[in-house]
This record gives structure tokens, C-alpha cells and sequence, in this order.
């Protein structure tokens, strides 16, 4: 099984989907927001369509694929890219995974699913589904955690994966502090697999001996500068950084993570187009609010975390 080694702490990063007009996927645009993931976001790993952020779920089986190839393309071996590969048939994703080998991905990322025929899966049945993936390739497994769009694990039921060989690395995405901080020690501190949490925990996380974060650009700027100051024991700025995550995007966020994002980098030069249709776009006051945010707080925020 090959891997890799994720500097500690690390980010890991999904960039944003592009659409043309005619909701094709803008390539032009992928690329560029690619290069600035890779430059200003400095991200140990970068995932190819795995994250509802990404709009992958819109896409055409075939289209995803595209997504995928065209993703690894632009990464062109700056940094490993793992291949989202979720799907409630085991048997789809074993054909992702394969895509993802032949197309020189280093990992893939796997969403423990919902069961699709009503009802929470069992420990026992997540085992199976991930163990029956994991027989058909030798790419380690970011075992993706996001209730809501795929199953709500528990902790135990998340020890018992953390502890499969081919699952290496965790994304969590709930915000409980009592679950993380429990995972980190029965997960990253036991030597099972690398946890990552998202935005809003990652100082914590970084105390308490995580491995990182997951979330898609821009806000995978502020993670890295975060990780700077973190590293360089500048604690009151990686605090000072790490409260910009109080309200953004959650003060914007009916619109969805997409629509911020995307209107994030649009506002700080790297237009990623529109959220797919019929979902709206972050748009009159509330637009003119997050830009005065971004404003305020996002593109200084180099500068000061360095000063």
C-alpha cells in the first residue's frame, strides 16, 4: 500500500467546482483556483472531488470522473491528491478507486454513508462496507465523517474504523468538543489513524494533538496562517486568527458553504463562477456584509499574522 507522509499539522483541501453558464465544468478556472490553493494555502493533501463544498454531487458519473482527472492534472505533483470516491454502492466506489490508481491519485476519501434503505447502519455493516472497499485497493483511505449527507457514526463505531490498515486519516466535521477531543486521544494518540477536524476547531484541535484541519479555499488561507503562528508558538495570533472562524461562514451560512466560498474568492481575485443552480448565490446586503468582512478581516490577515 503506498503513503505519504502529511507534514504535522497539515491542512488538507478541497477546491472549489467551477461551472460554465451551460453547467459544464469550467477547466480554465478549476486550474487557476488550484494554483492558488497550492500557493497560498500550502495544503499537505488536496481532494478531488469529495466534499459537498466541491458541487461534485451535480455531476454526471462521467463528469465526476472528469472532475477527478482534471483535478490531479492541475495539481501536476505538487502536492498528493486524494480522490473522493463516496457512494452508498460499494461496488461504484471500488470503481472510483480504481479511476483513482490509474490516474495517479495517493489516497482516496470515503464518506461513511447513510443506509440508503432507512435506518442508521450498524457498527458491523460500516465495517463490512468499508473492509469491502479496502480488499479492491491499495490506496489508504481518508474516511470522511459528516452526518447529515452520510451517517452519524458514533465514537465507538469511529474507534472501530480508525483501527481498519487501509484507513489512515480521518475528516470530522461535527463541532462537539467533547467528541473530538475524545476521538484525538482514542484515534491520533493511539496510533490509529490521523485526525483532522474542521474550521472552527482547529486551534483546539492543535492543542489537544490533532493532526489538522479539512475545508475548502479561502478559508484554507486563514487554517494555514493559523498552523504558522501555532507552530511558532505565537499563541495570541494563532487566537486572534483562529476567531475569525467565530463568524465566518456561519453568519452567512444559509446560503450554503459553496455560495460563501465561492464569493469569497471572488471578492479576493480568483473567480470560481456560481453555486449550481437552483441554489442561490450570496447576493445584495447580505453580499455587501461579507465583502466589508473579508475586507476587515481576511486580507490583512497576512500581513498581521506575520508582524
Amino acid at each position: 500500500m503506498p503513503d505519504f507522509n502529511l507534514r504535522r499539522p497539515s491542512i488538507l483541501v478541497p477546491p472549489l467546482t467551477p461551472f460554465t453558464a451551460k453547467l459544464k465544468i469550467d477547466y480554465i478556472a478549476l486550474k487557476n483556483g488550484i494554483d492558488a490553493v497550492v500557493e497560498r494555502s500550502k495544503p499537505a493533501l488536496i481532494i478531488a472531488a469529495g466534499v459537498e463544498a466541491q458541487e461534485y454531487q451535480f455531476l454526471q458519473f462521467k463528469e465526476r470522473l472528469d472532475l477527478i482527472r482534471a483535478t490531479i492534472d492541475a495539481t501536476d505533483g505538487r502536492a498528493p491528491v486524494a480522490v473522493g470516491i463516496s457512494h452508498p454502492s460499494f461496488k461504484i466506489a471500488i470503481e472510483l478507486a480504481h479511476f483513482a490508481e490509474k490516474h495517479g491519485a495517493s489516497a482516496v476519501q470515503l464518506l461513511a454513508p447513510q443506509k440508503p434503505t432507512g435506518g442508521a447502519p450498524t457498527t458491523s455493516e460500516l465495517v463490512r462496507y468499508f473492509e469491502s472497499i479496502g480488499r479492491e485497493t491499495r490506496l489508504p483511505f481518508v474516511l470522511y465523517l459528516n452526518a447529515g449527507p452520510g451517517a452519524d457514526v458514533s465514537i465507538p463505531a469511529t474507534v472501530e474504523l480508525a483501527k481498519l490498515d487501509h484507513i489512515k486519516y480521518i475528516k470530522e466535521s461535527s463541532r462537539d468538543l467533547s467528541r473530538v477531543s475524545r476521538l484525538i486521544t482514542e484515534i491520533e494518540l493511539a496510533g490509529h489513524a490521523r485526525y483532522f477536524t474542521t474550521m472552527q476547531m482547529l486551534l483546539i484541535t492543535l492543542q489537544l494533538g490533532g493532526a489538522g484541519v479539512t475545508l475548502p479555499p479561502p478559508a484554507s488561507e486563514i487554517a494555514n496562517l493559523i498552523i504558522d503562528a501555532y507552530e511558532a508558538g505565537n499563541l495570541p495570533r494563532a487566537i486572534e486568527l483562529q476567531q475569525v472562524f467565530a463568524t465566518y461562514p456561519s453568519r452567512w451560512m444559509s446560503y450554503g458553504l459553496a455560495a460563501v466560498m465561492k464569493a469569497s474568492a471572488e471578492y479576493l481575485g480568483v473567480p470560481v463562477g456560481q453555486p449550481y443552480p437552483p441554489y442561490n448565490a450570496v447576493q445584495g446586503a447580505d453580499l455587501e456584509e461579507l465583502q466589508r468582512f473579508l475586507a476587515t478581516h481576511f486580507e490583512s490577515l497576512e500581513s498581521r499574522a506575520h508582524a
